[in-house]
């Protein structure tokens, strides 16, 4: 059932507005920190015959049109590494649509329907993407506190401009500390961001790069909000060369069909890269110290949930 009610509540909130507000201020310092870096903005990719499997290739949103079959954007990391074939630096506010588990409608962290700032970078390592995620959220948060101080005010939020270089954790320690929960108690314990590196092959997507001399362990990193807020971004080095995808994608159980086209790509010759998506509400949620990221945007849509 439609909840108007409960939408012409949020819609005539002071809090929705000054979110909002806000969150049209991290749009725009996002851009004008990632032009400054050389970073060329492409338009995001709606519709397409592929998209990241996320450990489920086979769950999906699908239309037909043309005879054809494509998928909804979950993420455009195929189209980010691609598009470095054209220029060597790229960004893009990309709309993704997610279907999670209805259990998660309360989780105040997942929404179906949310907005990722997608950056990849042509022949660089973990540490030179890591540094400019870094860059970019010490960027945000000063920006913000500069140019939003009532906004902040009414949420009560006191930002700290986070230090660089950020605390980092391999994924193994935050294990062993802290359980199957690490991410969530990490992120409660935390007073500053932090990284979690070095993720198993078994849990993560086919194209994060394997190292060549630790089988079985991934060049990439998840960076986690502190108090609580949980994931802020996830990313890292991809695997480029048409062999060791291959190899991937049948490690997944996963047809080789399905990603036909990414292949024909990686065949004829993709470059080295790293890149990360910050998921844009998240980090709404967390300058603004929101409970829910229902708070966060206009015509939010929560899992299990019947949304405009």
């Amino acid at each position: 059932m439609f909840k108007i009610d409960e939408y012409l509540s949020l819609l005539r909130s002071e809090k929705l507005k000054r979110a909002v507000r806000i969150q049209s201020e991290i749009i725009h310092h996002s851009r004008n920190f990632l032009k400054q870096k050389g970073f060329i903005e492409i338009l995001p990719v709606i519709i397409s015959p592929i998209t990241d499997p996320l450990t489920d290739y086979r769950i999906r949103g699908e239309i037909e049109c043309y005879g054809f079959k494509y998928q909804i954007t979950k993420s455009m990391i195929f189209h980010k590494q691609i598009s470095l074939l054209s220029v060597p630096r790229i960004f893009s506010f990309s709309p993704n649509v997610r279907i999670e588990p209805a259990s998660r409608e309360r989780s105040g962290r997942h929404l179906i329907e949310f907005v990722q700032l997608d950056i990849e970078m042509k022949e660089a390592g973990r540490d030179e993407i890591m540094q400019l995620g870094e860059g970019l959220l010490a960027h945000i948060v000063e920006n913000i506190k500069a140019n939003c101080e009532p906004d902040l005010e009414f949420f009560h939020r006191d930002l700290k401009i986070p230090e660089q270089p950020f605390k980092k954790i391999s994924y193994q320690e935050a294990l062993r500390r802290y359980g199957t929960d690490y991410e969530i108690e990490l992120s409660k314990r935390a007073a500053e961001p932090i990284w979690i590196l070095d993720f198993p092959i078994e849990g993560r997507e086919f194209y994060d790069r394997e190292y060549s001399d630790q089988s079985g362990i991934l060049v990439d990193m998840d960076l986690i909000y502190p108090e609580g807020y949980g994931e802020a971004l996830s990313g890292g080095e991809r695997e480029y060369q048409y062999e060791k995808i291959k190899k991937r994608i049948e490690m997944k159980e996963i047809g080789l069909k399905a990603y036909e086209i990414y292949l024909k790509f990686a065949e004829k010759g993709l470059f080295p890269s790293a890149g990360f998506g910050i998921g844009i509400e998240r980090l709404t949620r967390y300058i603004c110290g929101l409970s829910h990221i229902e708070e966060t945007r206009m015509f939010a849509k929560l899992p299990g949930v019947l949304g405009l």
